[in-house]
């Protein structure tokens, strides 16, 4: 995509705890009504929307949440409507944007203006200068602590992509809090991304060793 096809507004699905990278790919199972109504609005016209995650997870009915000012544009790439009416998309990160205001549509889905000025770079093919023997002890930490919680991830497959799919994957399916995705989303290159990860990963280290309670 280039710069000046972006659009200048988006609908927006605030999902908490859930990111997309540029340059990934991830499965949504929508069924929300408003929702549905947002993806048959996006499929009609560029396949566009942006992924944001909302301040608080409360998902009581009628509450408006605050939403981080980041978030990450993306594409539907693929779509089936299910027997039961949901619909099952793959959307593809494109570009991170920040929020500019909230438009007032009358539609059940959120819309805001947004601009892109600041992640350009996301669009560029380059790919950035780390060697996966640079990332290896972070892999390491980050195998272990997958496994104490119970995900399994195919290492092969990960080491075939190129190195920022690779990073972007494992942060966006990390077990981190919803702040910690979000400073993920937000470091500016993926070398500022690597960094963050392994110091996130330092407090997880530290608690295991720490957190010695018997239950």
């Amino acid at each position: 995509m280039k710069k000046e096809d972006l659009p200048k507004k988006i609908a927006v699905f605030p999902l908490s705890n859930f990111i997309i990278f540029p340059k990934t790919t991830v499965p949504l199972n929508i069924f929300e009504p408003r929702y549905i109504d947002m993806i048959n609005d996006c499929m009609k016209s560029g396949k566009l929307l942006g992924m944001v995650q909302p301040k608080s997870s409360d998902r009581k009915i009628d509450y408006i949440p605050q939403l981080y000012q980041i978030g990450c544009l993306g594409k539907i790439v693929s779509f089936k409507e299910t027997e039961d009416g949901r619909f099952l998309i793959e959307l593809k990160g494109l570009i991170r944007f920040q929020i500019e205001k909230e438009i007032k549509s009358g539609k059940k889905y959120r819309e805001f203006e947004v601009n892109f000025k600041d992640f350009f770079n996301d669009l560029d093919d380059k790919k950035e200068n780390i060697k996966f023997s640079d990332l290896e002890l972070i892999f390491k930490d980050l195998k272990s602590l997958f496994e104490k919680r119970g995900f399994i991830i195919n290492w092969k497959a990960l080491e075939k992509q190129s190195l920022d799919e690779t990073i972007n994957a494992l942060a966006m399916a990390s077990p981190f809090t919803l702040e910690e995705k979000q400073v993920l989303l937000e470091a500016k290159n993926l070398d500022m991304r690597k960094t963050k990860i392994a110091e996130i990963l330092t407090t997880y280290t530290f608690d295991q060793y720490n957190n010695t309670t018997v239950q």
